[in-house]
């Protein structure tokens, strides 16, 4: 079992470095930069869960020190899927406001 549960926040990452000159490889970065942000978001949902599954499975064969863990891990999935939703509202409300622009 793990003695340490909670995993510390990470950084993604800044967007001081993209070259916003409006050249291909400012697409390029700034397109790689935005993917990576949701992979990461999505992969943080996935572990999450798995860890989440993992501490409901030892509650239940009894195999669990400390039943509070089954807590934390069930807020931290929670707190992980809101965020990936409020990444995915921002980014959908950013491309309409976007096309809501006229030339």
């Amino acid at each position: 079992m793990e003695t340490n549960f909670i995993t510390p926040i990470q950084l993604w990452g800044s967007i001081e470095g993209i070259n916003t000159t409006g050249s291909a490889a400012a697409t390029t970065a700034s397109d790689g930069m935005f993917r990576s942000i949701f992979e990461n978001a999505i992969q943080d949902v996935r572990d999450t869960e798995r860890n989440l599954q993992t501490q409901q499975y030892l509650l239940a064969t009894g195999q669990i020190d400390n039943p509070a863990t089954v807590q934390i891990a069930a807020s931290e999935a929670q707190l992980t899927t809101s965020m990936l939703v409020q990444l995915r509202n921002k980014a959908l409300d950013s491309y309409n406001e976007l096309m809501r622009i006229s030339l």
